[in-house]
C-alpha cells in the first residue's frame, strides 16, 4: 500500500468533492440535508463552503484520492475517506498530518450519532469538551473535540 499526503491541487476540486459526497451519504443517513444531497450540490457545496475557506489536503492510496483533511488553522473542518477505502489507517494519517500542522492542539465538531467518528477520534486521543446542537439546517445533537499534545 503506497498513500502520500499532499495539499489539493485546484483541478481535483470534483474528485474530492465526490469522495465527500460518496462517505457523506453513508455516514449521515440520519441527516436530512444528507439524504437530499445530490453530486451537483455537493460540487458546488464543497467549493463554495469547503475549499474556498479552508486548506484541504488529499490522501492518495495506489496513485487514486481516496480522502482530504480540511483544516482552518487548529479546527479540522471535515475528515472524509471514500467509503471503500476506510479501515486502512487513512484517516489516522490525516489526523497525524493536522497534528503535525497543528502541534498545541486539534479541535473539532462531529455529530453524536456518528458513533464510528466519535469512536475515531477517541482512539486517536481526542477527548469530548461540549456537546451541543450543529447549526442550521442540520440542527443536530454534536460533540466538540479536543486533541492536546
Amino acid at each position: 500500500m503506497h498513500t502520500r499526503i499532499r495539499t489539493m491541487a485546484e483541478h481535483e476540486t470534483d474528485t474530492v468533492a465526490a469522495v465527500w459526497y460518496r462517505a457523506g451519504r453513508l455516514a449521515y443517513p440520519y441527516l436530512p440535508g444528507w439524504r437530499s444531497m445530490t453530486p451537483e450540490i455537493a460540487r458546488q457545496a464543497f467549493r463554495n463552503h469547503i475549499a474556498a475557506h479552508c486548506d484541504v489536503f488529499v490522501i492518495e492510496h495506489d496513485g487514486t484520492v481516496a480522502g482530504y483533511l480540511a483544516l482552518k488553522g487548529s479546527y479540522v473542518d471535515r475528515l472524509y475517506i471514500d467509503p471503500p477505502c476506510q479501515g486502512l489507517g487513512l484517516g489516522t494519517a490525516l489526523v497525524e498530518h493536522a497534528r503535525q500542522r497543528s502541534p498545541a492542539g486539534l479541535e473539532l465538531h462531529t455529530h453524536q450519532q456518528n458513533v464510528p467518528a466519535c469512536a475515531f477520534y477517541e482512539r486517536l486521543g481526542f477527548v469530548a469538551v461540549r456537546y451541543g446542537t450543529s447549526p442550521p439546517p442540520e440542527s443536530a445533537p454534536d460533540v466538540e473535540y479536543h486533541w492536546r499534545p
